[in-house]
């Protein structure tokens, strides 16, 4: 049975972590607005009502979520270790998660200006693909952060290694999902098809779960992490076309996905969320079967 002064003990860290995790993400707030300041966040949100930039910022805040909860979950080092590590790998995730927007808007929506349709054209279909970036990235950090090391210098290297290995999988999935689908998938995002980006969305957010399962946990060597890791998106890039065709055939009786989409005066936001809960559904059962 636990005493009184071990539960007082409990309480006392889990509050001191949650501080720490709040002040990390207090940080994160402030990085984004630093590094973005061509326009205001609150601006944005609260004067314009701008819905595209208000979608693509909770993704942001998800992603911020998940990558400072890789610091904190996992064996405890003692209270002052354990502060050290939320502090240090919590900059670290913030940094990525960064560098993963901007990386996001070269690489992945490279066809046209993702800030010119967030912010000037309010293109929510542009600010869920950003969104789901964000929520990947920082699906791929907690991946990428989480475990035990030898030592903290090594375990920051491990972690920009898998985050890298990470962007490079999604970028890999850009091509892929547009490979896949009849249609040009930057050309209906940019034209504000919000049912294509949600698509998408699922998707990106589908490979990155199985890189993150396929990198999480202690270090045990570079190839097998990245043997698992690179078998982990082999079977997601498999899953896309398959969970696709499900969603075509059993999910949506009747109807062809792509005409729902695209081939309709108005996209049908309906079907392209049911895809994107395919992608998503599919990788979360992959993780718990393997």
């Amino acid at each position: 049975m636990i005493s009184l002064s071990e539960i007082s003990f409990i309480v006392y860290d889990a509050v001191v972590y949650i501080m720490a995790a709040f002040v990390i993400f207090l940080i994160g707030k402030f990085i984004y607005q630093l590094l973005h300041p061509s326009f205001k966040v609150k601006e944005e949100l609260v004067k314009k009502d701008n819905f595209a930039f208000a979608i693509s910022h909770v993704g942001y805040y998800i992603g911020l979520l998940f990558s400072i909860g890789s610091a904190i979950v996992g064996p405890s080092n003692g209270l002052v270790n354990d502060v050290i590590d939320i502090a240090v790998y919590g900059m670290l995730a913030i940094v990525l998660l960064n560098i993963s927007i901007f990386l996001s808007d070269y690489l992945i929506l490279r066809n046209f200006s993702v800030r010119k349709e967030i912010i000037e054209d309010q293109n929510a279909g542009t600010g869920v693909v950003e969104g789901a970036v964000s929520v990947a990235s920082g699906l791929i950090i907690f991946g990428a952060v989480s475990g035990e090391s030898d030592n903290m210098l090594f375990g920051i290297l491990t972690a920009v290694v898998f985050w890298a290995f990470g962007q490079l999988a999604l970028i890999v999935t850009t091509r892929i999902y547009n490979w896949i689908t009849p249609y040009n998938l930057h050309e209906h995002i940019e034209k504000d098809n919000v049912a294509v980006g949600i698509g998408f969305a699922g998707a990106i957010i589908a490979i990155a779960n199985l890189i993150r399962f396929g990198i999480a946990g202690d270090f045990e060597g570079w190839l097998p992490t990245f043997t698992e890791a690179g078998f982990e998106l082999i079977v997601g890039l498999i899953l896309l076309p398959v969970m696709r065709l499900i969603t075509d055939k059993i999910l949506l009786p009747g109807e062809r996905l792509t005409d729902e989409i695209i081939n309709q005066e108005n996209p049908n936001i309906g079907a392209a969320l049911v895809e994107a809960f395919a992608y998503i559904g599919g990788s979360v059962l992959i993780t718990w079967c393997l």
